[in-house]
């Protein structure tokens, strides 16, 4: 089983577990990236050190090939020279070097598997981690909607409650009682200028029943004469 299965079942655990205890969203979402972020560090680490361990287990090869080779030519030496004792001795360190080299080739083997295994790691987990961080900002702003749009519901309800309206009605009839009040104050009274107005007309009348006055006693006296 590859790290990155194991860091699903970690983060799929620590979700449960936030999500049983009502976690906010953004900080699930922010845990997440950051586990994700984390896992890719140790991923990308464990790899490296694969990578070393292969290049070392190369070396070592070609060391042990070259060994191979040297107690091959050592063998037919000894032959040319009739010396079949020490040509058998050589063949047997090299029989010795050639298993040594099978040994190491099955372990790079192991590691070229271990190294392919951990790059498909890598590549899925990058890949998680992009689509991660393009949802995220998109996934807050949608928490947050949401959040605002509960509270505005939470406010409709408690302001539609018998309670709280009785008290908005309470309060539009004091409300209406002293502007009640207020009107009484001036009850009955005229504005200044509608005042002043109805002054000049009141002038002019009286003008018009002197002047009718005046000419009604120069008629009689007219007469009189």
């Amino acid at each position: 089983m590859g790290i990155f299965t194991r860091f699903r079942d970690i983060v799929s655990s620590n979700m449960n577990a936030m999500l049983d205890k009502a976690e906010d969203p953004e900080k699930l979402i922010k845990l997440m990236i950051r586990e994700m972020e984390d896992t890719l560090v140790e991923i990308k680490a464990a790899c490296a050190g694969v990578l070393a361990g292969r290049k070392n287990l190369q070396r070592r090869q070609n060391e042990v090939e070259n060994r191979e080779i040297y107690w091959k030519d050592m063998a037919s030496l000894a032959v040319d020279k009739g010396r079949d004792d020490l040509a058998r001795e050589a063949l047997s360190e090299k029989r010795r070097f050639a298993e040594m080299a099978g040994s190491i080739k099955q372990e790079l083997e192991e590691h070229d598997d271990m190294v392919e295994q951990y790059q498909g790691d890598i590549r899925q987990l990058e890949d998680k981690l992009h689509h991660a961080r393009e949802k995220q900002r998109m996934l807050i702003q949608r928490h947050i909607r949401a959040r605002r749009k509960r509270r505005a519901q939470e406010e409709i309800r408690r302001v539609d409650n018998f309670e709280t309206m009785h008290r908005f009605d309470n309060l539009e009839n004091r409300i209406e009682r002293m502007e009640a009040e207020a009107d009484l104050v001036n009850f009955g009274r005229k504005p200044p200028l509608e005042e002043a107005f109805d002054n000049l007309y009141v002038d002019n009348d009286i003008e018009t029943e002197l002047a009718a006055l005046k000419s009604s006693r120069k008629e009689k006296e007219s007469v009189g004469e």
